[in-house]
């Protein structure tokens, strides 16, 4: 039998995704903005289109990208703020980050407005199969370099990979692991209502493979919910397996991540934590003296030795062959093979400190005092970095309530902008003669990440990070940019709640996501959240106007 090419359908295959959108997200998803502004370039020059429709009644788009632009630039004339050196710029790169927000948005509504939802659909799918993809190339490489099939157990090259192996795990974005992941909660939500067991159940894999334990979480609460409101038996199979997925990771395949996750609730709820992972050597030393551990091991092994003497004088031991005895033994007789020495500097943690590290590190010497807490040799303070944020953003406002309404500014306190203006190398290249860094800012929320990041890699934990959104638009917008967040931005999708499918659980769930990081000036996971719910509004509308139409038939 020969085949000819009019037997391929090359139309079907061409429209069976919109190519301009999967270019798109693939672009624009990238870490780089060297990559994302061309992105934006390139879908505007294959869509052009920039009715954008803003309305206070019925918007097409959520007000909330120009209420947060107009808070801002009121800051700016209200407190006179260009009047401080290098802020101008600073204000004008961050005005362009909400535009590039806007700019973004309105491609990925025209995109659901022009095709049919099966194409989106298919679009979705696809990008997460290139995502999952690439993620089990990440871990393949991983696997190939450690020579070992679970890095995450892996101990060698001081500890490279280790507890941190979900670090490397980072996709089609090639942003931080956790970008990853939070694409991948998306997904398991989004495939779970579907009813897409094979994508739920890799995209929950993948999940796990970030190592990820906030995002693990915040999904568990939602599966739960899933679970118990609005799910199939089928569904609640599914939901059973990714629980599994879940135990046996961190039981088996990562126990250490296990381990951290008790130890940070340890560190934050006792006012002495235990120092982490303390229990890969017990007889450790302090300061020369054996610790009472020590010496309670010490007594029982001198007690068994003295026993076992005693046993074999009793009961002499049988001849045993040369080659039997040669062989490595346990203390109990069972034969095996020798494993390295975890304990040698190669299969610990490096206490090399890094160019980064150093660069902090110099940097906290210049300004320690004006560093409450990176500036002292020892704080004392056992409180997740996260928390510490939180509460210096309620002490400030409560000493400056003149801030509450509208913020203290943007870039000015919290924010990716903040830190990226520097010019430390936070969140990409800054120009190094524009330079702005508030003294709030200093003084707080950056003081923050000093201390913890000019840490060894134990301390480099998302827990540790002042980011969040909420911190943000209270702090440099005030209980007005809060507002706007929540009345023209979650409710413009969640208004639609008698509607919506996956869409109501992907609400919650970006919700606790939010906690987690700038999202809004990340550019990336709000994109594709953005495009779910627009998608999920629009065939829920088609499918009412079906039963209406069959309804008056």
């Amino acid at each position: 039998m020969t085949f000819s090419v009019a037997d391929f359908n090359f139309k079907k295959i061409i429209n069976y995704v919109d190519w301009k959108l999967l270019l798109f997200l693939l672009l624009f998803l990238n870490v780089k903005l060297a990559v994302k502004i061309p992105a934006i370039i390139i879908i505007y020059l294959l869509q052009f289109n920039f009715r954008f429709k803003f309305s206070f009644k019925n918007s097409r788009l959520p007000l909330f990208y120009l209420l947060v632009i107009a808070i801002a630039f009121a800051d700016l004339v209200i407190t006179g703020s260009y009047h401080r050196p290098g802020y101008l710029i600073a204000f004008l790169i961050g005005i362009g980050f909400w535009l590039l927000c806007i700019l973004a948005i309105h491609q990925i509504k025209l995109s659901v407005e022009n095709n049919d939802v099966e194409t989106i659909h298919h679009t979705v799918l696809v990008f997460f199969v290139i995502n999952i993809t690439l993620s089990v190339y990440n871990l393949a490489h991983i696997m190939w370099e450690t020579g070992t099939l679970n890095p995450y157990g892996y101990q060698g090259e001081y500890e490279k990979y280790f507890i941190g192996t979900g670090d490397y795990i980072k996709g089609v974005t090639f942003d931080s692991s956790i970008t990853n992941a939070v694409l991948n909660a998306f997904g398991v939500v989004y495939f779970l209502v579907r009813k897409k067991p094979l994508m739920t159940l890799a995209c929950m894999a993948v999940l796990l493979l970030t190592a990820s334990n906030c995002v693990n979480l915040m999904l568990m609460l939602v599966l739960a919910l899933l679970f118990i409101f609005k799910s199939s038996r089928d569904q609640k199979s599914v939901v059973a397996v990714c629980v599994a997925f879940l135990v046996i990771f961190m039981a088996k395949i990562s126990p250490q991540n296990n381990q951290y996750v008790v130890e940070t609730f340890k560190n934050t709820f006792h006012e002495k934590p235990p120092t982490f992972l303390n229990t890969l050597v017990v007889d450790k030393q302090r300061n020369g003296v054996p610790t009472p551990e020590a010496i309670k091991r010490k007594f029982a092994k001198h007690y068994l030795d003295s026993v076992a003497v005693i046993n074999i004088k009793i009961n002499p031991p049988k001849r045993i062959p040369r080659e039997v005895l040669i062989l490595p033994k346990t203390d109990a007789g069972h034969i095996f093979i020798e494993k390295p020495n975890i304990l040698l500097p190669f299969y610990q943690a490096s206490k090399t400190v890094t160019a980064d590290q150093k660069n902090l590190l110099h940097f906290i010497d210049v300004h320690k005092a004006s560093l409450p807490i990176s500036g002292k040799d020892s704080t004392g303070n056992h409180l997740p970095g996260k928390v510490i944020a939180f509460m210096q953003t309620l002490r400030y406002l409560q000493l400056h309530p003149l801030k509450i309404i509208a913020g203290v500014g943007m870039g000015n306190f919290s924010s990716k902008l903040a830190f990226r203006a520097t010019g430390l190398g936070f969140s990409g290249n800054y120009p190094s003669n524009h330079t702005y860094i508030n003294n709030d800012f200093l003084a707080n929320h950056l003081d923050i990440y000093l201390n913890f990041f000019s840490r060894r890699a134990e301390s480099h934990s998302l827990t540790n990070s002042p980011s969040s959104v909420y911190d943000q638009l209270l702090v440099e917008y005030g209980l007005l940019g809060l507002l706007a967040l929540l009345g023209w931005y979650l409710w413009f999708f969640a208004k639609h709640y008698k509607k919506l499918t996956y869409g109501m659980p992907l609400l919650i769930l970006l919700g606790g996501v939010f906690f987690i990081d700038y999202w809004f000036e990340q550019l990336s996971v709000l994109v594709l959240f953005e495009l779910l719910l627009f998608l999920d509004i629009k065939q829920t509308a088609n499918n009412n106007k079906l039963s209406v139409n069959y309804e008056h038939q």
